[in-house]
């Protein structure tokens, strides 16, 4: 009776559909696995090298391609089957990170490996992730999108909970290349719930044009729906001085706080309870949350928390702080994609997603800013301009978006609520 009810009352009824099921499950085995393979890197760049400059590289080298290729793969996205393409590239990310671990085991690994497989990670994110995200509106009914957006997000709550518990006793009993095999091993488990998913729901769209007309087609659909264009804006920036700040987290734990893997474990680990703990919030709300105040609030948490951070040289502040920079930075997150897939048609819906990939993208230019201010400045001066830089930018583009977000996103429930009424 009270499962019933929470499924009928909350946003977990999206539980209710098979397919969401199995992407969801196919979700957090990859989200495991990414989760590893991003901190696993980082940590291991911080071995081989001890320069807060080359660790700021590897999200550098990693998500540049994202940044050079993510539009391409989004016209890719409107033109394949989706599902087909993210079964290949999600394969590939297991064998890369299984290369890694051999890597490792065989004592070879040397930093322009670390680098290589970084790009060509990078180049599959391109492809994956613009078809991964257009493919939750063809699962479940619009009514349920937020939620079920909402909810795939917990997998990286989840995720990020699970990934720091494991990556310290990983790392001591097996050694780093434990960590890689289990990434390994999480992709293809992802793979094997991909297979069980219909490919006929998400069949291509049969428009004989080209990519590069494609390509510009998606460009115009944005330039015309600047609400779009100014969440994408704020995404960017919280990539460049936001997300960057975790590839900071080893040099912090290290410089600032004196500790090892250990600490830098538990400080992810903090991250990822305030995550989980936003998320599940934000699930049991359901149709209570208003994407665009939530959107704007979480950028100024965000901001301010990293600000904060700059200025904390204990552990046990450091560790709360980490969980309310966990729980914005989710909740960010989250808002930005729902407002995005709610307020973009189907047939634009992988180019869209590939532009807002870029703010995730931008995590490379920020990887590198901020490891060159950390090189020259200190940490501490880096993660100040991250966190000053977004709290001023969400302030600035709150002023011109955030009332009308507010009304389109009314206007489009309601022809959500009139189109299942009138089913």
């Amino acid at each position: 009776m009270i499962s019933r009810a929470l499924l009928q009352n909350t946003g977990f009824t999206v539980f209710r559909y098979p397919e969401y099921r199995l992407f969801w499950l196919a979700a957090a085995f990859s989200n495991i696995g990414m989760w590893a393979l991003i901190y696993g890197r980082l940590w291991l760049m911080y071995e081989l090298t001890d320069s807060p400059l080359m660790v700021g590289l590897v999200p550098t080298s990693s998500l540049g391609p994202v940044l050079l290729f993510s539009m391409w793969g989004g016209v890719v996205a409107d033109r394949v089957n989706r599902l087909v393409l993210v079964r290949w590239t999600r394969g590939m990310f297991s064998a890369l990170a299984i290369l890694t671990g051999f890597l490792i085991l065989t004592n070879v690994i040397q930093v322009w490996h670390v680098f290589s497989i970084s790009v060509a990670t990078g180049i599959l994110l391109s492809f994956d992730i613009p078809s991964r995200s257009a493919m939750l509106p063809a699962l479940v009914p619009k009514a349920h999108l937020a939620s079920a957006i909402a909810l795939y997000s917990l997998v990286f709550g989840g995720a990020a909970i699970i990934g720091p518990a494991v990556l310290a006793p990983l790392v001591d009993l097996w050694g780093l290349e434990g960590v890689f095999f289990l990434i390994g091993g999480a992709y293809a488990l992802t793979v094997l719930a991909l297979l069980f998913m219909k490919s006929s729901r998400h069949q291509k769209h049969n428009r004989l044009i080209s990519i590069m007309e494609g390509l510009l087609e998606g460009f115009r659909y944005l330039r015309c729906n600047t609400i779009i264009l100014g969440i994408v804006a704020l995404g960017v920036v919280a990539g460049i001085f936001g997300n960057s700040f975790e590839a900071l987290l080893p040099v912090y734990t290290d410089k600032v706080l004196n500790q090892g893997i250990e600490t830098y474990s538990r400080l992810l680990l903090s991250a990822g309870v305030g995550g989980l703990i936003a998320t599940l919030t934000v699930a049991v709300l359901g149709p209570q949350v208003r994407p665009p105040t939530f959107f704007i609030t979480a950028g100024l948490g965000y901001g301010l928390g990293i600000l904060v951070l700059s200025q904390i040289s204990g552990f046990a502040w450091a560790t709360i702080d980490m969980a309310l920079i966990g729980a914005f930075h989710v909740v960010f997150s989250t808002m930005s994609i729902t407002l995005i897939q709610t307020l973009t048609v189907d047939e634009f819906l992988g180019r869209v997603m590939s532009i807002q990939q870029l703010s995730w993208g931008a995590t490379a230019i920020g990887g590198i800013l901020m490891g060159a201010v950390a090189e020259t400045w200190g940490v501490s001066a880096a993660l100040s301009l991250g966190g000053l830089t977004l709290t001023t930018a969400t302030l600035v583009l709150a002023t011109f978006f955030l009332r009308a977000s507010s009304l389109r996103i009314e206007k489009s429930r309601s022809g959500n609520t009139m189109s299942d009424d009138s089913s």
